[in-house]
């Protein structure tokens, strides 16, 4: 069996980035922008909200490691799905919650967790997490990649990114990738 690739929107995708690297089955990730109409979108075409492009990851996996439910818990841990449009000070459409799936498969996989996680106590408020076809897909300049592991100390990377990354190896430290 091959791999299966997950792409997945929760606000600046530099946080989902570094998580997801860190994940044991992952094979490979990048950032990037899906879901506008506008084809290979700059990142300040995407910043100024006009493109209707999410910041996403692609997220390519081994299922037979780590499946996409557990890529999609890990997801929905390390982000906020209850505000709109939105995480954080990160304001607009192209930081929405999303997951846009590449198959019916990953469809029933994700609404079935979306409404389990709706029904628990999870969550103070109602999920608004997009579930949508992946219509396009279109990496982010190579300055984006890998970026938290390139800049650990700049400013939004310490104050952001740094604490998603130290919640997921603490509330996933079976998942983390071995060295």
């Amino acid at each position: 069996m091959g791999t299966e690739v997950a792409v997945l929107g929760g606000g600046c995708f530099w946080c989902l980035e570094a998580v997801y690297l860190d994940v044991e089955g992952v094979i490979s990730v990048e950032s990037g922008y899906a879901g506008g109409s506008v084809p290979n979108p700059s990142y300040e075409a995407v910043c100024n909200g006009d493109t209707g492009h999410a910041e996403v990851v692609r997220v390519e996996f081994d299922p037979q490691r780590i499946g996409y439910r557990d890529i999609l818990g890990i997801f929905f841990a390390i982000h906020d799905p209850t505000t709109l449009n939105r995480q954080g000070a990160d304001v607009g459409t192209q930081y929405r919650s999303v997951i846009f799936h590449t198959s019916p498969a990953q469809h029933d996989t994700a609404r079935a967790l979306i409404d389990e996680l709706g029904r628990g106590d999870v969550y103070d408020r109602p999920i608004v997490t997009q579930l949508a076809p992946l219509p396009d897909y279109w990496p982010a300049e190579a300055y984006h990649q890998r970026y938290f592991e390139r800049h650990p100390y700049q400013g939004y990377c310490m104050a952001v990114v740094a604490p998603k990354v130290a919640k997921f190896r603490k509330q996933f430290a079976a998942r983390l990738r071995r060295a």
